[in-house]
């Protein structure tokens, strides 16, 4: 069997949940035809419905007036059906996913409009979010989910031209561990595990990951080809070094964000800590001011005997 990585190891291959090294990999025009397989298997496009062709776009979203929001997108590209397709990855939870992917879908839906235009002219957009952490933490189980405009009892569809995507990574790989995915039969599973491989967020690659496609990719060419691009990017110093610099900027910022949470969490504590010794002082006064022994005072409430002496004393 030919091996799919001929030069570097595993570890040495860059991490595609990293925006810049996505799009590398999937923004490029001489690897569309991969880009195509990855959206139809995604958006469950088959038959006629699938999407046959794309062409990327400009990524830059311009504000409408001076001082607005400007943005640059990860992946952004047009099928032949005209519908604007929007690829985000976002490595760690900043608490805004929702908001920021709405956002997105609004300015491009919006964005083609000019005067003299119609609303009848507006096009579908289709939001991908690839997410590094779970998003969804009660609501559902489920790795991909896929959201449109409903009406709230009949439950049928409003519109097309609104479709957001979540793909929750860390759900991804629980269910690979449980058995619960099949590659060799869900095309989506194989691209979306090809992405989880490598895991510098948790200083982490999965092998066994890699051995399955790497016997998928036998009878899938495509999938072999994604591996192939995705080893010479790695070992371009210059596509290195660029990579390199964005890893360093998203993990500090990853490593600031931790810190705060933690710091966060730490203070919560600490008051939730400080106001139970509130109240235990509160019982203990109570105690003292109906002459009960200070020793019985401080096994009652678990506070030191000094401290109920000087309750005792003020």
């Amino acid at each position: 069997m030919e091996r799919l990585l001929k030069r570097l190891p595993l570890n040495e291959l860059i991490d595609l949940k990293i925006d810049f090294a996505f799009k590398q990999l999937f923004g490029s025009d001489s690897n569309k035809h991969m880009t195509i397989v990855f959206l139809n298997a995604l958006l469950k496009r088959t038959g006629e419905e699938k999407i046959k062709e794309i062409t990327y776009e400009n990524s830059e979203i311009v504000g409408e007036y001076p001082g607005d929001k400007q943005s640059r997108l990860d992946v952004r590209a047009k099928t032949n059906k005209g519908e604007i397709v929007n690829i985000e990855i976002q490595f760690s939870n900043e608490y805004d996913m929702v908001q920021r992917s709405l956002f997105y879908w609004s300015h491009l839906y919006k964005e083609p409009m000019s005067a003299g235009s119609s609303y009848l002219e507006l096009k579908p957009v289709i939001t991908i979010n690839i997410l590094n952490f779970n998003l969804f933490q009660t609501e559902t189980n489920k790795f991909h989910t896929t959201f449109h405009l409903y009406e709230d009892d009949d439950q049928f569809k409003l519109t097309n031209v609104l479709e957001m995507n979540f793909v929750e990574m860390p759900k991804l790989l629980s269910d690979w561990k449980q058995g619960k995915l099949n590659p060799r039969d869900d095309v989506l599973a194989r691209w979306l595990l090809m992405l989880g491989i490598v895991d510098r967020k948790n200083h982490h690659v999965y092998e066994d990951i890699y051995h399955e496609l790497e016997e998928i990719a036998v009878k899938d060419p495509i999938l072999r080809e994604a591996f192939q691009d995705w080893e010479q990017l790695s070992a371009d110093k210059e596509t290195r070094l660029a990579y390199e610099i964005r890893l360093k900027e998203v993990l500090d910022r990853y490593s600031a964000q931790r810190e705060a949470e933690l710091r966060e969490q730490m203070a919560l504590e600490k008051g939730k800590a400080e106001g139970k010794e509130e109240g235990k002082a509160d019982v203990a006064k109570k105690m003292i001011s109906l002459g009960m022994d200070i020793g019985l005072i401080a096994d009652l409430t678990g506070l030191p005997v000094e401290q109920i002496q000087r309750l005792k004393e003020s």
